[in-house]
């Protein structure tokens, strides 16, 4: 396990791996050909893992575009430097054009009353607002329906205040690829933008694969492939393991604040829902809990580890802090734990491993949810 310099203020923090993700970066650039462009996703603070420094680092190893979800998101990355394009994956309000048309920051389209009035502002400011145009292909969630493309953009292209600089669509099940759901969608998006250039429109940058299906598919990667939670290391579905290995960004640890052996019987955080047994037992205190992203559900299911061996959590999982156990038994014997020492809730520590994938089923979510929520509040130290 790395030595750290560890937050001042708190004794949880997590660990942000650089060299992880320019790796993690490299290994889906390998799937790409040569004039293939790779955007990166970075919304929801790179999944937990820092927008602004992943964004940096993912920059200077070849990401040719950053996606966000939010005017702030994009914001924030054009006023920290970030100069490569950035495209916001929905259409905001018509309220925040003058933002993006002052930050340089591309939005999606698929309404009409959007797009004029973005071209209206741009006009007035002087310049081209930049766009790219959603198509719904059976996501059902945002977009221009794959039949109406057409129409949509002969009403909206002769502003001259709007250039489309790219279109693209989102898969609902790209984990399958060889499902029928899958394959209409493929079909839907690949007339639309038939149509379009028949038409003599021009479609800019064509995209449709995000994390699995650009590992999973590469007849569908077009001239860029959008990447989220791959380059943080953790895999979209079990079918996509084998095609690279990605190594995990982040790591949650935690130092010790308190050792105790409360009598046997003795309960331990609110409820006592669990009590200390018969035999002799350290309860540990971590200043983690459930509003630094260690879900309450997990309480007394989940297990830490402590020098490379794995310690139960016991006890309800409180908003800020959490308790661990340490048992003796005849046949397992682990050293007690001091005031400072380190103890991972994510992350490798030895031989011994506690991933984001683990943590999500025993959620019940996926592992996608797990490290966004570890990202809200903890520090970064990035290595």
């Amino acid at each position: 396990m790395s030595q750290v310099k560890v937050p001042e203020g708190r004794w949880s923090w997590v660990e942000i791996d650089r060299g992880a993700l320019r790796r993690n970066l490299r290994a889906y650039k390998s799937l790409l050909a040569p004039r293939q462009k790779l955007c990166c996703v970075v919304k929801a603070d790179a999944y937990g893992h820092g927008a602004i420094e992943c964004a940096r680092v993912l920059h200077s190893a070849g990401a040719d575009m950053f996606a966000v979800a939010t005017v702030h998101e994009g914001v924030e990355l054009r006023e920290a430097g970030i100069q490569a394009p950035i495209l916001i994956l929905s259409e905001p309000p018509i309220t925040a054009i003058p933002q993006l048309i002052e930050k340089n920051i591309m939005p999606t389209v698929y309404t009409i009353e959007f797009a004029l009035a973005y071209g209206e502002c741009a006009v007035r400011a002087g310049t081209v607002g930049k766009y790219h145009l959603a198509i719904e292909t059976g996501m059902n969630r945002i977009g221009v329906h794959y039949a109406d493309v057409l129409e949509f953009c002969r009403n909206i292209n002769f502003h001259r205040g709007i250039q489309c600089d790219g279109v693209f669509t989102h898969f609902a099940t790209a984990e399958d690829v060889a499902g029928w759901d899958y394959k209409l969608q493929c079909k839907r998006f690949e007339e639309a933008v038939r149509a379009l250039e028949d038409a003599g429109f021009d479609c800019g940058t064509v995209h449709c694969d995000n994390t699995p299906a650009t590992m999973l598919d590469p007849s569908t990667h077009y001239d860029m492939v959008r990447v989220g939670i791959g380059l943080y290391g953790l895999y979209p579905c079990d079918s996509s393991r084998s095609v690279v290995k990605l190594d995990p960004v982040m790591s949650v640890r935690a130092r010790v604040t308190r050792t105790a052996h409360p009598a046997m019987g003795e309960g331990v955080s609110y409820g006592y829902t669990y009590r200390v047994p018969r035999t002799a037992v350290q309860i540990c205190t971590l200043p983690i809990g459930y509003a630094d992203g260690l879900s309450r559900t997990l309480s007394n299911r989940m297990e830490v580890l402590y020098r490379g061996e794995r310690v139960r959590q016991v006890g309800n999982i409180c908003m800020d802090q959490c308790m661990v156990a340490i048992q003796q038994t005849p046949i397992h014997q682990i050293p007690e734990a001091e005031y400072g020492d380190v103890m991972t809730i994510i992350g490798r520590d030895g031989d011994a491993e506690i991933s984001a994938d683990e943590m999500a089923r025993l959620r019940g979510t996926i592992n996608y949810e797990v490290v966004c929520d570890f990202g809200m509040r903890l520090d970064k130290v990035y290595l």
